[in-house]
């Protein structure tokens, strides 16, 4: 390194020109890069600076009394090839301001004029110590301040009285700073979840790093150097690439570039990529909390032993109130564990060496009492404890549950385990899942986080099932085989069988917890994309199940991992439909008799009168108003959750019905977010000769894409429109999609295309064509017309939302009202994909 930057001298001498050519060289280098290629471009760059300052100093005439400073990143030696220059111009106050001026103009203007950015200050000593107290972010930079060139003492004197300043007034900066870090946390989010993380601002990354060596300096506390260093390098070498491929000094993450730069930093995929990413952030977070917790507790014991020394000079006698401060008090909370200073310790006379069992013990008594496990406790028990024997013992199960019963608490604890290795000596089989991103965006977590938090939810549902061991362990390991190629219900239920057994279940319960990771997604998907008035529907999920203990544990897990996985995973019209079917399997398990599928379908009273006054008047009727209701699972003191707005339409059966009322909606930018459709018998009161022989009733839940919704009215006068053809909606959409693409909007993820399949067995009575797609306007609108073309009955439609992923099923018939030929199902599923592409 030393050697390039002595090679380009002569170059960067010359001028901006020269330091352009040399700079461009560098990064053109692919054999360096990392720390050396930031190093070498630091160097590169205060060799320019200096030569800038020289000749400025000259032109100018100021002899000495000023020095050129990097502070921040720069500072640090770490310049990625789009960084900003965070530099000083410091003096004495003995130089002319003209002439100071004229000396800054000489530096600052090259600068700018090579394009870069730049973050400059011109200061004394004096008014640098001012502004740094008066701004933590300013005091944070001049921490790492570097001397440059001209006056070197100037440079030391100003270093020397700021980290003076900075330990002199830690206890008041430090909670400044821990309050700055929540605020940018909570902005920016964690990166260690994110699929486009901010590298920099996010929680986990290079600003709380900084932070880290600020709290270090400070004298107070220092962070687990363990892994520290690297995770810091890697985020570095991240953006190191992100500023290449991109150009610009950005450091969000964004999707269409991970590809790019996991190559350029020789990584298999994207996903590789991220996993990196996320594991560095990992450990900065880790450490983070970690020394915060130090701090605080530096910081109390200060508070204590103050007053305390005060009243020892104010003459107070030997073992008074001003006596020396007493030994933190140890309580027991389990075999081996104790609580102290506020934080799960290792009792004295605890030998790991000789209790396999004592890290999980420990780790189920900090999450019960929400408190953290030291750092001090878990290196000890990571270094010192013995494996667990195989199978584990009746004790090292019950605490393995108690500890994922213990709900919020559970994942600090979760993570201090796993940051020192524990969790995949237990259970080897999560490393495959450790840090590993979920590229749906409906997941807000990875995937061991999302099990995490899982068994989580769980806990707070626990006391609805009558086993509840297992329904935490089956929310732990729910997702196990996501670390493996394939259907990973169908991978992960091998993988638990085998977990289960090494935990130590017997042979009975290893089979529940296969059945509840095999059929995880079973209610959710059956709920939302069957028709449950179809006995089949009802039949195979009893099937699947086997018994009315299984179905609670399912029930409750499949509610937990919704909750778990993100906000458009669960609301109350899925807990609701979920709750329904869960009532019918237990019916059918019970034994009751089975529903005839030829008998009328259950209506509520308001959707009988839309079908009797759709009858009356031979056109739609239509009924729009807010709904709330609560979740299943809520308490009774719970307040309702909105799940949106409700529109009902009961129309006579005829062509082009769904696609028409999805046209409609889509026209009057309406976004379904579900929908059911399904034809029902008028009453008997009705019959006569122009009875229709059927009324569809379409229920959607739908949300204005912008501002109001529209009156029901306008609806209504649009969908008869449609109906009669007067309303031309494939031309009215088209023009719209004309708009959309003359105009078209910030560049985003390119979307899988969509996905139409047959679901075999799932009805007797129907045709089950299932469409995934991207959620699009007129979606629902373009399915209908495919339908229509292919000469197909809608029996009924269940339409789902997942984020920006529709997954819809239609239940279809021929025209005799009979399910289609295999072959025709095969055709038909294959004409509605060509139509959505």
């Amino acid at each position: 390194m030393t050697e390039h930057v002595e090679a380009t001298t002569e170059t960067t001498d010359s001028g901006p020109g020269g330091y352009a050519a040399a700079r461009l060289r560098l990064l053109q280098e692919e054999s360096q890069s990392g720390p050396p290629r930031r190093s070498a471009l630091a160097g590169l760059t205060d060799q320019w600076l200096a030569a800038l300052l020289g000749g400025g100093a000259e032109t100018s005439g100021i002899g000495g009394g000023v020095a050129l400073v990097a502070v921040g990143g720069y500072g640090r030696g770490e310049l990625s090839p789009r960084s900003d220059l965070d530099v000083v111009l410091l003096h004495d106050g003995s130089a002319d301001s003209s002439a100071l001026a004229a000396l800054a103009d000489h530096v600052w203007y090259p600068v700018w004029d090579m394009g870069l950015a730049l973050d400059h200050s011109v200061r004394t000593p004096d008014e640098a110590r001012k502004t740094a107290a008066e701004d933590l972010k300013v005091q944070l930079g001049l921490l790492d301040a570097r001397h440059l060139a001209g006056d070197a003492d100037l440079t030391a004197g100003l270093r020397t009285t700021v980290l003076a300043d900075w330990r002199a007034q830690a206890p008041k900066r430090l909670p400044e700073l821990r309050e700055l870090c929540q605020e940018r946390g909570e902005r920016h989010g964690e990166l260690q979840f994110l699929l486009e993380p901010d590298l920099k601002e996010a929680r986990g990354g290079l600003r709380d790093a900084t932070a880290l060596r600020a709290i270090a300096a400070s004298w107070l506390a220092d962070a687990p150097r363990e892994g520290l260093a690297e995770a810091r390098r890697r985020l570095l070498d991240t953006r190191d690439a992100l500023h290449l491929a991109t150009g610009r000094a950005t450091d969000r993450l964004s999707l269409q570039e991970q590809d790019q730069i996991a190559g350029a930093l020789d990584l298999l995929d994207a996903d590789a990529l991220l996993r990196q990413v996320y594991e560095s952030a990992r450990t900065i977070s880790y450490a983070s909390d970690v020394t915060w917790r130090e701090v605080d507790r530096v910081l109390r014991a200060r508070s204590v032993s103050r007053p305390r020394l005060r009243g020892l000079l104010g003459g107070r006698g030997r073992g008074g109130s001003g006596s020396a401060q007493a030994p933190a008090e140890r309580s027991p909370l389990a075999e081996g564990v104790v609580e102290q200073d506020g934080e799960v310790v290792l009792a004295r006379a605890a030998r790991p060496e000789r209790d396999p069992v004592l890290p999980l013990r420990a780790a189920a008594a900090a999450a019960q009492a929400g408190l953290p496990l030291s750092l001090h406790a878990v290196r000890r028990l990571a270094a010192a404890a013995r494996p667990l024997p195989v199978p584990w013992p009746p004790e090292a199960r019950e605490e393995l549950v108690t500890l994922l019963g213990a709900g919020e608490s559970t994942v600090g604890v979760w993570e201090a385990l796993e940051a020192e290795g524990l969790i995949t000596r237990l259970l080897p089989d999560w490393e495959r899942v450790r840090c590993r991103p979920q590229r749906n965006p409906v997941h807000r977590w990875t995937v061991d986080r999302h099990l995490v938090e899982t068994a989580v939810r769980a806990s707070a549902l626990s006391r609805r099932v009558g086993r509840p061991d297992l329904l935490l362990v089956a929310a732990l390991l729910h997702d196990i085989g996501k670390g493996w190629p394939g259907d990973h219900s169908v991978v992960g239920e091998t993988i638990v069988r085998d977990v289960a057994t090494r935990i130590g279940f017997d042979r009975a319960d290893v089979s529940v917890l296969a059945t509840l990771v095999r059929h995880h997604l079973l209610l959710v998907e059956t709920a939302t994309r069957r028709d449950l008035d179809d006995p089949a529907t009802v039949r195979s999920v009893a099937e699947a199940v086997h018994s009315p203990a299984t179905l609670e544990l399912l029930h409750a897990l499949t509610e937990a991992d919704a909750l778990a996985t993100g906000p458009a995973a669960w609301s109350a019209w899925r807990g609701a439909l979920v709750a329904d079917l869960v009532k019918r399997v237990a019916a059918v398990l019970a034994g009751e008799p089975a529903p005839d599928p030829d008998s009328p379908q259950q209506i509520t009273a308001e959707q009988e009168r839309l079908a009797i006054e759709a009858c009356r008047t031979g056109g739609p009727v239509l009924a729009l108003h807010a709904r709330s209701e609560a979740l299943p699972s809520a308490d009774a003191a719970t307040e309702p959750e909105p799940i949106g707005v409700e529109l009902l339409i009961a129309v006579p059966d005829q062509p082009g019905v769904l696609s028409a009322a999805a046209g409609v909606l889509a026209l009057h930018r309406l976004t379904v977010r579900a929908a059911d459709l399904r034809a029902v018998e008028l009453p008997s009161e009705l019959d006569g000769a122009d009875k229709p022989e059927d009324v569809l009733l379409l229920s959607w839940r739908v949300a204005a894409e912008y501002g109001s919704l529209p009156q029901a009215a306008r609806l209504r006068n649009d969908l008869l429109r449609a109906l009669d053809g007067s309303l031309d909606i494939v031309a009215r959409l088209a023009e719209r999609e004309a708009a959309y693409r003359k105009y078209p909007r910030r560049r985003g993820v390119h979307a899988p295309p969509p996905r139409v399949t047959i679901a075999p067995g799932s009805s007797q009575l129907a045709t089950v064509i299932e469409v995934r797609a991207q959620d699009i306007p007129g979606l629902l609108h373009r399915i209908g017309r495919a339908l229509e073309a292919a000469g197909l009955t809608v029996r009924s439609a269940h339409v789902s939302t997942l984020g920006a992923n529709a997954v819809d099923a239609f239940y279809v018939t021929d025209p005799t009202g009979a399910p289609l030929a295999p072959m025709r199902a095969a055709e038909v599923a294959r004409e509605v994909e060509q139509a959505l592409r």
